[in-house]
């Protein structure tokens, strides 16, 4: 198993990363969370995690070990595969998981495409002595991105993550008073929050 990638960021593109290690090029799935922390040419190191099949070997990249094992103990529920897993971490941390799972709360997880009201009853149930308890207040992001590149990033994560250009679209004009007032503050958008905020939209249009 390939525990960690090391060294500098080669390429970065809507939902992966290819970090080069020892003059080869590996290429890592990663969450909008993992890859707003990411520059090309500089040095990273991804907790990562080998998902084989028979006519495929994908390598899942993480800021750092808890994302990884939450993402490996995920895909031990059934019908959870590796693009569930980290459909789940593109929109919550490890912590607000274990939370949501503690607490039963349905909500959050009907919050990620791809998991309906059955489907989060189903996990609640299955995951509940798998996750453990929240282990912090949460977790911050692994980074900001520049604020004039958030939109970009938002909605390669929206379309990654399987929505039409013209849904995403709309979702991001509809967060975009809430990253503006984050560029108003003096900060920067965070990718994640709005994303959590721009699915929240999508699932009440639908």
């Amino acid at each position: 198993m390939i525990a960690f990638v090391s060294g500098p960021v080669a390429a970065l593109a809507p939902d992966s990363a290819v970090v080069e290690v020892g003059g080869i090029g590996m290429a890592v799935q990663c969450t909008p969370n993992t890859l707003s922390a990411l520059r090309i040419g500089a040095q990273t190191k991804l907790a990562t995690s080998l998902v084989v099949r028979e006519d495929s070997l994908t390598l899942y990249g993480f800021a750092d070990d808890d994302e990884r094992q939450t993402f490996e103990l995920l895909q031990t529920a059934s019908g959870v595969g590796p693009r569930l897993a980290q459909a789940m971490l593109a929109v919550h941390t490890p912590d607000a998981l274990r939370r949501a799972v503690s607490t039963g709360d349905e909500k959050a997880l009907t919050a990620v495409p791809g998991i309906g009201k059955k489907g989060a009853q189903k996990l609640l149930l299955e995951l509940k002595d798998r996750l453990g308890e929240p282990v912090g207040s949460g977790r911050p992001a692994a980074g900001g991105p520049a604020a004039a590149g958030w939109r970009d990033q938002l909605q390669a994560a929206l379309i990654g993550l399987g929505y039409a250009t013209r849904e995403a679209d709309e979702a991001v004009a509809a967060v975009a008073p809430q990253a503006e007032e984050a560029v108003a503050a003096g900060g920067a958008p965070q990718v994640p929050q709005l994303l959590k905020a721009a699915l929240q939209t999508l699932n009440r249009a639908r």
